[in-house]
């Protein structure tokens, strides 16, 4: 009978602590912050998604999903409760997506905001209180899966084109090219390094031919300057007032003077006395013509001209037969 008893008692005293251990772990997993249910609308595919999962607003966990079931307006509609804290900015331009936590496969609701209105969004049921779900990285790569998996088939036929026997053969031949194309390059690489020290003394006979060739031009500069300054100062000279240019324009006016004096007054007279120089060369002539014609002027004097017709003493001379 003290056996029975004591069994009862700790029966008793182990039913009593897991009473204990539920009432604390409740107590430890309620949630007190006041919740605001919304549902959201998704016409894509939720796997991976479960009740209780986490519900993320720009990363920060903000809610749970309450339950998941279909949309009874429309069938192929899947509807999304969840519970979400107060204290989260929801808007009427928040949006929902499917996240994936790392390998597990496990979803979790994303939920983030477009920043087109800073109306906050009414909780509860109906058409004007859901956010709508958005395809998540998960849903686009489904969707383009085919169009993925035809790219990678076109592409590794163009690979095994590429790779075909005849290819193959050129691909080889070219690789062999190439090898003898680096072999005459090293070949040219090291006739270059027996003619390099050659080309660098060249080099340097040339840069000092060119430091030589600068320094007389140099030289040649100087002089030419000193040249366009001396050329400069006797321009200068030249200009100044009584000058050189003043010099030679005065004696050109002195010669346009003298030449003018020379046309109005030593010209005439030089003419009017080679016309008379003339005329009394015309009357030696005709003086010497006269006495070759008849020397005997010189001492008996020229003849009385003889009378003319008409004049007294006239006589005609007989014609001859």
């Amino acid at each position: 009978m003290e056996n029975k008893s004591h069994a009862l008692a700790a029966g008793a005293f182990v039913l009593l602590l897991a009473a204990l251990l539920t009432t604390l772990a409740v107590w430890l997993t309620r949630d007190s912050r006041e919740m605001r249910v919304y549902e959201l609308i998704s016409k894509e595919e939720v796997t991976g998604l479960q009740p209780q999962a986490s519900v993320r607003f720009k990363g920060v966990t903000v809610g749970k999903v309450s339950s998941i079931g279909f949309d009874p307006q429309a069938g192929a509609q899947v509807l999304i409760r969840i519970a979400i804290d107060d204290s989260a900015p929801i808007t009427t331009s928040t949006f929902a997506s499917l996240g994936f936590q790392g390998v597990t496969g496990l979803a979790f609701v994303q939920l983030d905001d477009s920043g087109e209105s800073q109306v906050a969004l009414a909780p509860g049921g109906g058409a004007a209180g859901r956010i709508p779900m958005r395809p998540g990285l998960m849903s686009k790569l489904s969707s383009q899966g085919e169009k993925i998996l035809r790219q990678l088939e076109e592409s590794s036929v163009r690979i095994n084109q590429l790779l075909s026997p005849d290819n193959q053969k050129k691909l080889i031949t070219t690789i062999d090219h190439m090898g003898q194309a680096a072999n005459s390059l090293g070949r040219m690489a090291a006739d270059a390094g027996k003619t390099l020290p050659a080309l660098v003394q060249d080099g340097k006979t040339t840069l000092q031919s060119l430091q030589q060739t600068s320094t007389r031009v140099g030289d040649s500069a100087d002089e030419a300057r000193a040249s366009a300054r001396a050329f400069r100062t006797v321009t200068e000279r030249m200009n100044e007032t009584g000058g050189t240019l003043d010099q030679l324009s005065a004696g050109a006016d002195t010669l346009v003077r003298t030449g003018q004096t020379l046309n109005s007054l030593t010209l005439p007279r030089v003419n009017r006395l080679a016309d008379e120089a003339a005329r009394s060369a015309r009357q030696l002539g005709r003086t010497v013509d006269s006495v070759g014609d008849n020397p005997q002027s010189l001492i008996f004097g020229n003849a009385p001209i003889p009378p003319g017709p008409g004049e007294s003493g006239f006589t005609a001379s007989p014609v001859k037969p």
